[in-house]
């Protein structure tokens, strides 16, 4: 078994393609592979920001030997039949078959052999087609070269068996072919000349004693190691960033951490933003004081090593960064000097949508269903009022504008400043929360409030202009929003009619609306009646609410089985009763009644057809005829006469521990008693009986949603 060493050398690829291509090439090469019968123990793929290289271990040195054997027509058939056979299999007439004997007949059946290629000779096609199909995000040419790659490419390595492959890859032009070879550079700086490797393993060696680490993951722990170290002699911690040490560990080959000092006078900008102009545009890690305060230092990751331990490459580092907070620092202190409400006008220079009118008329929506969505939860409405009046403000402001990451953290910091409460800055501050399944959910009630009013508006406005998620495309985010809106309400308890206040929102859409939109969907002079969006809302949020419940172990059948009900608009009961429907359809008792309803359901529906008639009407009990059927009418009255209360007490465990009674008499049922009676009252009056099960059991749930 052999080695597949292959390298790709250029100039540097930008670090958010590097992971990607690195997998994109093991893929597209291991694929080929497949394709043509070679089998091989294991593939590793690698980047830095000058190359993507691959090995794989275990290719044979040749292809197997394949006999393949086509079936044809039946000896005798029509001679365009046999023609296509022929054409299909590559032959020129039937000499070439074998006539057998199948038990059925006799067919032609076409028997070729492929003899086995040299692996070389296989790999010398692959490397090339892989490199043609690899999918850049960007591409360019160079030189006169017409075919496109990343960057420009300068050498290739293709070594099997530490030997060279006979081939190239055409990059057009006159500039020709790129020759596979056994060669490549380490460090641009610290080692450019160039050497030869063997093996895989000679390979990394060399890289080493040139400056380069090879592999990524390495690179990552060696940055945030060095980085934790020069934070701890500080007597400081480094601020987590992945994201940021992703995208360092794509910059630099050979990384030398090291510390600088940010200027005092910048420390009463607000953290978030010298961190994000620090990590935006400088590639900078914060670091943190004992009380985990942003402390006047930062982390940068030099690609190179200096005689003189790093100094110079701080002190121009702390020069650039002096004239970036620089900025940052004139933005806040102009910034204060307006106050947040006086921004409001100026938002009706930004339109949130074409058909949805400026994020000044949204404001105005969010202000009027927030208060009313604080009235329902038990908040302070004025307060949630006026955050929501000011939430987009800082929209408008320098900082903001310089650095949109900050939205609504800046919206804080001026309100505080402003005397502004602290319930209405930190609502100001958490109205985009969560962001995503890591962000933290608010639970001020105020906070909660302004969140919940800033999505559905959004989601009613959208679901109104028919821009909604279809398959993979989300450009509005709603998928985000409606998961946002699900922990909002989850994870606060909050118990409110989510069609209700869809309504709400839409009635607020009638009322400020541009005239554009009020036209388009409800006709002038109207009142707001956009028809189906709070049943498309639900029928969305059902889909969201699965994907959030299946990480919790939930089954998706179950919270069908509770939204085919209808009107369950409340999500923390609606989530309450799957739990217990869950658990009850877990249970010996809950499962058998399940299937005893789908057996019931399937009698009932195919007498029906027959029939031509319903046998929804109630049950004559003067007709019960055996002692099994009268058992199980009184059971049926008694689990609907209990279950009823506790359903309404929303005791959804109690009402399922109901129906569990039931179990006994519908098995002595099924077991004792014929439904097909001879007698054809008995028989209709049998047939109520099992359309009773289905409408007691159907009382907690649509059973026949239920899987299994």
């Amino acid at each position: 078994m052999t080695e597949l060493l292959i390298e790709f050398f250029s100039e540097e690829i930008p670090a958010r393609m590097q992971a990607r291509a690195a997998d994109d090439l093991k893929r597209l090469v291991t694929d080929k592979l497949a394709a043509n019968g070679l089998t091989f123990a294991k593939a590793e793929a690698h980047s830095t920001p000058r190359r993507l290289a691959l090995v794989v271990d275990g290719l044979p040195e040749r292809t197997a030997d394949v006999r393949e054997e086509k079936k044809g027509p039946r000896v005798g058939s029509p001679e365009q039949a046999v023609a296509g056979f022929l054409k299909s299999a590559g032959l020129d007439s039937l000499d070439q078959c074998e006539q057998r004997d199948t038990g059925k007949g006799v067919f032609y059946f076409a028997v070729t052999e492929k003899k086995g290629r040299e692996t070389a000779e296989v790999l010398a096609e692959i490397i090339p087609a892989a490199m043609a199909e690899l999918p850049w995000p960007k591409s360019m040419r160079w030189g006169t070269g017409t075919v496109r790659w990343v960057r420009p490419l300068h050498s290739i390595i293709a070594l099997f068996g530490g030997r060279v492959l006979d081939g190239g890859y055409d990059i057009g032009g006159t500039q020709g072919r790129i020759a596979f070879g056994n060669g490549t550079r380490g460090h641009r700086f610290l080692a450019p000349d160039a050497f030869t490797v063997e093996s895989f393993a000679d390979y990394k060696e060399k890289l080493r004693a040139a400056k380069v680490v090879l592999d990524r993951e390495e690179r990552k722990a060696k940055i945030k190691a060095d980085a934790e170290a020069l934070a701890k002699a500080q007597g400081l911690t480094l601020s987590p960033d992945d994201a940021l040490l992703e995208e360092v560990a794509g910059l630099v080959e050979w990384p030398v951490v090291l510390m600088g000092s940010i200027d005092e006078s910048f420390m009463d900008v607000p953290s978030e933003v010298l961190i994000t102009s620090m990590r935006t545009h400088q590639k900078y890690f914060a670091v943190l004081d004992a009380e985990g305060r942003m402390a006047p230092r930062f982390i940068v990751v030099a690609n190179t090593e200096t005689l003189d331990g790093g100094k110079a490459v701080v002190a121009g580092n702390e020069r650039v960064l002096r004239a970036r907070l620089s900025d940052a620092k004139f933005f806040w202190d102009q910034d204060r000097k307006t106050k947040l409400e006086a921004r409001v006008p100026a938002l009706e220079k930004i339109t949130f949508h074409a058909k949805l009118g400026t994020v000044a008329e949204k404001v105005t929506r969010v202000q009027l269903l927030a208060a009313e969505i604080a009235r329902a939860i038990g908040a302070d409405s004025d307060a949630a009022s006026r955050a929501a009046l000011l939430c987009k403000a800082d929209l408008v402001t320098e900082v903001v504008g310089e650095f949109p990451e900050v939205q609504g953290i800046m919206g804080r910091y001026y309100a505080l400043g402003q005397g502004e409460s602290a319930d209405v800055a930190n609502a100001i501050a958490d109205h985009y929360k969560p962001l995503g399944p890591s962000d933290s959910c608010p639970t001020a009630p105020v906070s909660v409030s302004v969140a919940l009013a800033d999505k559905i508006d959004t989601l009613v406005g959208f679901f109104a202009i028919d821009e909604k998620p279809t398959g993979s495309k989300d450009p509005y985010a709603l998928r985000r929003a409606a998961l946002g809106v699900i922990r909002l309400v989850l994870e606060n308890g909050l118990r409110v009619k989510l069609s209700e206040v869809f309504g709400e929102a839409k009635t607020q859409y009638g009322r400020f609306v541009a005239d554009a939109l009020t036209s388009r969907l409800e006709g002038r002079g109207t009142p707001a009646n956009y028809s189906g969006i709070e049943a498309d809302l639900m029928s969305f949020f059902a889909d969201r609410l699965k994907v959030v419940l299946r990480e919790q172990g939930v089954r998706h059948d179950l919270v069908d089985a509770v939204f085919a009900l209808g009107g369950e608009d409340d999500l923390v009961r609606l989530l309450a009763r799957v739990k217990a429907l869950q658990a009850f359809v877990g249970s010996d008792e809950g499962a058998n009644l399940a299937a005893a309803y789908k057996r019931a359901s399937n009698i009932v529906r195919i007498e029906e057809k027959k029939d031509g008639a319903s046998f929804d009407q109630p049950v004559d009990a003067d007709r019960l005829a055996q002692d099994e059927e009268k058992a199980l009418f009184a059971a049926l009255n008694e689990a609907s006469a209990t279950a009823k209360p506790l359903l309404d007490a929303e005791d959804f465990t109690g009402t399922m521990a109901a129906l569990a009674k039931l179990r006994g008499p519908v098995d002595a049922f099924f077991d004792k008693v014929t439904v097909n009676a001879e007698d054809k009252d008995l028989r209709a009056n049998r047939l109520r009986l099992l359309t009773q099960i289905r409408t007691t059991l159907n009382a907690v749930a649509d059973f026949s949603k239920i899987e299994g």
